[in-house]
This record gives C-alpha cells, sequence and structure tokens, in this order.
C-alpha cells in the first residue's frame, strides 16, 4: 500500500466472522469497498472476534454504516477508527500469526518460511479468504488428533473433510496415510477455490483429492466414493447436530469420525446425537474452551 490508509475496528462474534469470511460480495454496488480482516485475540474468549475494515480512504458516515451493518451484534458500540501509516497490512497481519505445532505438523505463513524445521510435515497456509489456517484450537486440535491416530497404527484409505476451509486438515491426512485418497468439501465456493490454491502450494497431488463445493455431505461424490473409513468435520456445534445422520451414513462400519468447532459445554449434545446413530466415543481433545471428538461407527447395527 503506498498511501496511508484507515482502518475501522468493530466488535463481532465467531458466527458473524465466518460468515465474513465466506461473503463474496459484503459490499454490493461500492465502488472501492474497504478490505477485510477478522480476528480472535484472546483464544479464552471463543465467541469475543474483532471486524477490522481497511480503506485508503478516511472513511464517511455511509462507509461506516456499511461496514456496521456487517456485525449486528456490535449493536450501538462506536467503533474504533484510526490512520494507518504507510504499510502492507496484509503481510505484518500475516507475520503476526506465528507457526504452529501439533504433533507432527507444523503450519506457517510465508512470513515464517526461513525457519521450517526439518522434522515436520510441513504445510504453508496464508491467512485470508477461508477460515482454518491451523491456527485457531479446533483446526490445531484435529491436526493432534490425526497425529495420534497414525501414532496408534491406523491405518484409513477413503477420508472425507466435511467444511474444509483452506484443505488443510484433508492435506494432514492424506501426509499421513500415503496410499488414502479424500473428498474435501465446503458450503462456501470461496473455501474450495482457496483449497485448490493451497493444494496446489503445498505439492499435494490433485488426483487423490476431490474438492467440492456442498452443504453438508449433500453432494453425488459422497456416495460414490464412499463409504469413509475416516471423516473430519470442523464446523460448529448445532450443524453438527443437525448432520448426525447423514454423516453417519457416509461412514464404512468400524469407521472413525472426528468432530470439532464445538466448546466443550457443548460436547455432550454433540455426542449424544452420534451415540443415536451408532456411533462410540473413542477419545477426546480439550483444546481452551474447545474439545475435538472421536467417534468410531458400531461394526454391526445392535
Amino acid at each position: 500500500m503506498s498511501a496511508d490508509s484507515w482502518k475501522i475496528v468493530l466488535p463481532c462474534t465467531r458466527i458473524e466472522a465466518e460468515a465474513l469470511a465466506s461473503a463474496t460480495d459484503p459490499f454490493p454496488g461500492m465502488d472501492e469497498p474497504p478490505v477485510l480482516n477478522t480476528l480472535e485475540p484472546d483464544e479464552t474468549k471463543p465467541e469475543q472476534w474483532l471486524l477490522e475494515a481497511y480503506t485508503e480512504v478516511e472513511p464517511d458516515a455511509a462507509m461506516i454504516a456499511a461496514v456496521r451493518a456487517l456485525v449486528p451484534s456490535a449493536g450501538h458500540r462506536e467503533p474504533a477508527i484510526e490512520k494507518v501509516a504507510a504499510q502492507d497490512w496484509v503481510t505484518l497481519s500475516q507475520a503476526g500469526l506465528e507457526p504452529i505445532r501439533a504433533g507432527r505438523f507444523y503450519v506457517h505463513t510465508a512470513a515464517h518460511s526461513d525457519d521450517v524445521p526439518t522434522d515436520a510435515t510441513v504445510f504453508r497456509i496464508e491467512a485470508g479468504r477461508a477460515f482454518g489456517t491451523g491456527h485457531h484450537a479446533t483446526t490445531t486440535g484435529c491436526l493432534a488428533m490425526l497425529d495420534r491416530l497414525r501414532r496408534q497404527g491406523a491405518r484409513h484409505r477413503m477420508i472425507a473433510d466435511v467444511g474444509t476451509g483452506t484443505g488443510l486438515l484433508a492435506f494432514a491426512a492424506l501426509a499421513l496415510w500415503p496410499r488414502a485418497h479424500a473428498l474435501a468439501t465446503d458450503i462456501d465456493p470461496v473455501s474450495i477455490e482457496v483449497s485448490y490454491e493451497n493444494a496446489e502450494a503445498n505439492g499435494v497431488p490433485l488426483d487423490r483429492i476431490g474438492l467440492a463445493v456442498a452443504e453438508g455431505v449433500d453432494h453425488p461424490l459422497y456416495e460414490a466414493l464412499g463409504p469413509f473409513d475416516l471423516v473430519v468435520a470442523n464446523i460448529l456445534a448445532q450443524p453438527l447436530i443437525e448432520l448426525a445422520a447423514s454423516i453417519v451414513a457416509t461412514m464404512a462400519p468400524g469407521g472413525t469420525l472426528i468432530l470439532a468447532g464445538l466448546l466443550t459445554t457443548q460436547a455432550e449434545a454433540v455426542t449424544a446425537a452420534y451415540r443415536r446413530e451408532g456411533m462410540r466415543p473413542a477419545d477426546k481433545i480439550r483444546n481452551g474452551d474447545w474439545s475435538i471428538l472421536m467417534l468410531r461407527k458400531r461394526r454391526r447395527a445392535r
């Protein structure tokens, strides 16, 4: 950015942040719309996020109102508006995302490409248009659970990643099981575009992974490629409950299911929904206020 810019900051909820990450045109009709960034400043407060809107001109009342309209939860809160000195704020924001280590996995942005460990399975995932960079406790917990499965000697051949975001969890599973194939889907078309970009950037063979836009598991590829012996679904608690029957129906008997995106206070309700579909709890990781659940499908119906 060659000149000074401006930043509008408002509080928002996680659901609002994820909706904005998937929005293709949050400012329809605006000639020079602000560039949006959402962040979770404190993982101990998982529902409290921030919306940052960057603009090259000092925001007027109409632009401020347009930004406020994106986050109804902010109510009548006054936005913080500040001038930002000339700088590449995208690079700076990514520099603030420290690399993460989860089991054997190491996930970093371009800002940390020069210090990559040699003993890790490495993925470069840039912060940007899709949820799931690896820096959130739910994604990190899923990586740790996948690593734990592999260390326990699990073998998987057909994997599904429901709500893939950036594609990271599907990529990680394929790295653990080199003979496997994966289907990664998301309700958000932007996520699938980003996943394609990330697959190419990380050398993930596209003949081993199918990427598709789907609401839940409502896509012909689930029937064509299933049943799946490993399914990962990192979304939100209520959608996980609503999708329980359809997700379990895609799984092979004895298959493994990893569920995430749920607070620990929601784990009991989510687990109960999957018990009713013939799943049994097998393991759990607690990462801050978030729980990552592992369940297995019974081999025979009771």
